[in-house]
Parts: structure tokens; C-alpha cells; sequence
């Protein structure tokens, strides 16, 4: 995509170069602590939705190079429990791109330390807005560049996400897809 310029009320805004979603993949890891469990010895729900709400800015962070703020969790999905004592691991990349706003993907895996087991836990998809560091309003978001058949996949279905996360905040109102 060229560079192109917005024009705004009173500003001129210059539309910043694409980036691949590889700029934006992120991933942290962290052990499961008593203080971090229920009494059934398994990471709170509340935990969970903290770590992916950090591991989804570090993406939006990554693909914006500015301050994000959480617009929105659309889904979360717990799949399985993740243990006291186990490795707690989180994978985010940056879904799509709209004008201000991104869609990042989070996986969630546990890791038995003793056994080496993987399972996937969690899954979610969280919407950052991206802030301008002096004004603090939104601003412009580079546009993302999909290459894989997954990233492209991700893509098409990050949009009917949007769509049906919009018409929930604002009615069937016309909304738009990008």
C-alpha cells in the first residue's frame, strides 16, 4: 500500500508504511504460583484474562510503536485449567488492522514441568486503540501486511469479529468492515 495522506478538521495526518504481522508476534511465559490459584490449585480465571490483556498490548504495542489502550475483549475461551506449578505461555500477533483500532489474537498454552505435557487453554481476541503521546487521542494505525494463507485467514475473520462487535456496542446501524 502507498504512503497516502488523511486529512483531518485542522490536521494533516500522513498514513505510516505497512507492517507484516511477524512485527507484531510476542510471547511471555511465566510459572503458576499459589498465590495465583483457587483452592482446587488451578490459575484463576481473573489471572488468565490479566497475562492476555499484557500479551495482546506487547503485539499491539509492537505493530502501533505507540501507547494502546484495551478497547474491547471480544472472546475468551477456557479450554482447560492450567495447574499450580505448571509454565504458563502466550503467543499474540496482531489479526487485522482497521483505522485507529487492532484486533490481536492471544493463545494461551500450560506446560507440565514434570512431564513436559502441552495443552492449549485459553484463547482470546482483545481490540486496542492506538493513542498519540501528546494529543492522547486516537491516531492512525500502520496497515498490516498478511502473507500466509493463516494470516490471511485470520484476517477475513478478524473483519466478521469487528462487524459483530460493532453492531452489539451500536445497533445495526451501517457499520464498516475497515
Amino acid at each position: 500500500m502507498s504512503r497516502k495522506q488523511l486529512v483531518g478538521r485542522d490536521d494533516v495526518q500522513v498514513l505510516p508504511p505497512g507492517k507484516p504481522v511477524s512485527a507484531s508476534r510476542s510471547e511471555m511465559a511465566e510459572v503458576v504460583l499459589p498465590a495465583q490459584t483457587n483452592a482446587l490449585g488451578k490459575l484463576l480465571g481473573g489471572h488468565v484474562m490479566h497475562l492476555v490483556d499484557i500479551a495482546a498490548a506487547m503485539a499491539a504495542h509492537r505493530h502501533s510503536n505507540s501507547y494502546v489502550v484495551t478497547a474491547s475483549v471480544d472472546y475468551i475461551d477456557f479450554r482447560n485449567p492450567v495447574n499450580l506449578g505448571e509454565i504458563v505461555m502466550l503467543k499474540s500477533q496482531v489479526n487485522r488492522v482497521f483505522h485507529t483500532s487492532m484486533e490481536v489474537g492471544v493463545e494461551v498454552h500450560s506446560e507440565n514441568v514434570l512431564t513436559g505435557e502441552r495443552k492449549h487453554t485459553t484463547t482470546a481476541y482483545v481490540t486496542f486503540v492506538a493513542i498519540d503521546e501528546v494529543t492522547r487521542c486516537p491516531k492512525r494505525v500502520p496497515p498490516l501486511i498478511v502473507k500466509t494463507a493463516e494470516e490471511k485467514r485470520r484476517y477475513r475473520e478478524a473483519a466478521e469479529r469487528r462487524k459483530v462487535r460493532l453492531e452489539l456496542r451500536y445497533g445495526k446501524k451501517k457499520i464498516r468492515a475497515s
